[in-house]
């Protein structure tokens, strides 16, 4: 009796482990999944606003130069 106990535990803790690690396995990949999402998103963010911003530059130095014209 004693054997088949001590066999029914390996079994018992071994397939635990192994979905420890299958659910430790599927969290992880959601994690980088995530990650990588807001990653993009914040990388999307940025272009645009570095596009707004370099708009904003230029219309700035059109306005100045027409301001240096008219002063002159």
């Amino acid at each position: 009796m004693g054997y088949v106990l001590r066999v029914r535990l390996a079994s018992f803790f071994t397939g635990a482990a192994i979905a420890s690690f299958g659910g430790l396995y599927i969290l992880h990949r959601d994690y980088k999944i995530a990650h990588q999402s807001f990653a993009n998103q914040m990388k999307n963010v940025n272009e645009t606003l570095d596009g707004r911003i370099s708009a904003l530059e230029k219309l700035r130095q059109t306005e100045n130069s027409k301001q240096v014209e008219a002063t002159e």
